[in-house]
């Protein structure tokens, strides 16, 4: 029995390849891989001894022969192969431990030239892989390290069954799958081609999960392959339970409203919209002005802050329970507070935001809607002024704050602030009014000379007089709706001021 051993992680290759000449396996090997075996003590040859040729090109080409691939994919049980292979004088190869150059690794690193991604790409690996994974029911393809144990238990009681050998090919292929998928990315992102004609996803397990939505569904939470640092997939836990399938998503939308703003901003998000949201150069008074948002549903919600949580801002937090509090890092001291809730998940997540402009799937029958992410840079002074009456500066800003806090708000979106503060919020309502009446009746007195951003154009005026008559000043929104005419009329009635951005924010 022979095997080609190349791998780039060589996590238990030695014990492996011992297992394997224990049983009496014939190991051939290149390069790095080769070195690690004989300085393991185990006895390897050379690929070039199977091949006859010697490895050219700097390595570029080493396996690429007859000798190599007519050993994989010759079919055991066809007569007419191997006399085949009798003729040409190759022999039958029997396993290939491949696994392949670290593509992702190195092209997630600052600053690196296309020439050390092309270097990276594995040719000759990708290509046992599938010659002996489309031979799975007379050659072995293992992959990955975590099988190696179980191929050698299953050799030492005579043979690897089939429903196994499947499950290793299938398993092979995925993993080649996801190889090309990330260089695919890798040349998509420096050509900017954002919707190619064919487009797969890359994706690696991080762990399963207790359950999904609700305890009778399976789930499992996946990593984008270069998804960079600064995501929620990329976060390291500090402290606490698990992580649910729910928790992960509302610490994705807070994390998201929080690190959406250049100012010191905190976010407090309950069932994926911000019930809280602030921005101050204190960060202990930002954390109260989002927690007086909503402190009824704030209890069991998510934190997230977008500056290294400080320790007079944890005490504050350590007031409430939370099932997660997420930053870019925690001062020693703040960790050390709130690591005494037993319960409570703290993520550090490094830097602040992916730079990658990743995609944005959605699930739908059949099918996937792929889209950019809803990023832009947008100016208030470029906003357009339709009523007779403009915003003042505080208004203004004010305007600017809440129109960058609905776009995190599901439609039809209604938010009230004032001071750099979410007051009210109305979400995910049929229709816009009804969204304005739950804002307001969150903010309650509070609303008097609030702001307002609606995320997209009012239909009727009804929604502007329900707002100003609950005390809101000034509103921003996109405009352009048949009867904008009317809407406007309605706030110069009431003396108020309304901008059109000229830009949607829905967020279905």
């Amino acid at each position: 029995m022979r095997a080609i051993l190349s791998v780039s992680n060589k996590t238990g290759l030695a014990e492996f390849a011992r297992g394997l000449a224990g049983l009496g396996w014939e190991l051939y090997s290149t390069g790095g891989t080769k070195k690690a075996l004989q300085d393991a003590g185990v006895a390897v040859h050379s690929i070039s001894d199977l091949t006859g040729f010697p490895e050219i090109l700097d390595g570029r080409v080493k396996t690429l022969h007859p000798a190599v691939h007519g050993g994989l994919l010759a079919r055991r049980d066809v007569p007419a192969h191997m006399a085949e292979l009798a003729r040409q004088k190759i022999g039958p190869i029997d396993m290939v431990c491949v696994n392949l150059y670290p593509f992702v690794q190195t092209v997630s690193k600052p600053d690196v030239s296309q020439q050390d991604a092309l270097e990276n790409i594995d040719i000759g690996g990708p290509t046992m892989i599938r010659a002996s994974a489309k031979n799975f029911p007379h050659v072995l393809t293992v992959v990955d390290p975590a099988d190696y144990a179980l191929v050698l238990e299953r050799l030492r009681a005579g043979a690897v069954p089939q429903e196994e050998r499947r499950r290793l090919a299938r398993k092979a292929f995925q993993h080649t799958a996801v190889y090309d998928t990330a260089i695919a990315r890798y040349l998509s992102d420096a050509d900017g081609a954002a919707f190619p004609a064919e487009l797969t996803i890359g994706m690696t397990k991080l762990f399963d999960l207790r359950y999904g939505e609700n305890p009778h569904q399976h789930a499992a939470f996946y990593r984008e392959v270069l998804s960079g640092a600064g995501t929620i997939a990329a976060a390291e836990k500090l402290h606490g339970k698990e992580l649910s399938y729910n928790n992960i998503l509302d610490a994705d939308a807070a994390w998201k409203a929080a690190t959406d703003f250049s100012g010191c901003a905190v976010a407090v998000v309950k069932h994926t919209n911000p019930c809280g949201l602030a921005v101050h150069q204190d960060q202990a008074e930002a954390y109260r002005r989002a927690y007086s948002g909503d402190t009824v549903s704030a209890y069991g919600g998510i934190a997230a802050f977008n500056r290294t949580l400080t320790m007079a801002a944890a005490q504050e937090v350590a007031k409430i329970f939370y099932e997660i509090v997420l930053a870019p890092d925690f001062e020693p001291e703040a960790l050390a507070l709130l690591q005494k809730k037993r319960d409570l998940r703290i993520l550090r997540m490094g830097q602040t935001r992916d730079g990658r402009q990743s995609l944005d799937f959605r699930r739908v029958g059949g099918g996937v809607l792929v889209q950019t992410p809803d990023v832009i840079d947008e100016d208030p002074a470029t906003w357009k002024t339709v009523t007779t009456r403009a915003p003042t500066p505080d208004e203004l800003r004010d305007l600017a704050f809440a129109w960058r806090a609905v776009k995190h708000v599901k439609s039809n979106a209604i938010v009230l602030a004032r001071d750099g503060t979410l007051l009210g919020m109305g979400a995910g309502q049929p229709n816009r009014v009804t969204s304005v009446h739950l804002a307001l009746l969150r903010a309650g007195e509070r609303a008097k000379g609030s702001v307002l951003a609606s995320d997209a154009f009012f239909p009727f005026p009804d929604g502007v007089e329900l707002a100003v008559q609950g005390g809101v000043t000034a509103i921003a929104q996109p405009g352009g709706s048949i009867r904008d005419k009317e809407v406007i009329e309605a706030a110069n009635k009431a003396g108020a001021a309304v901008v059109f951005t000229g830009v949607r924010h829905f967020r279905h």
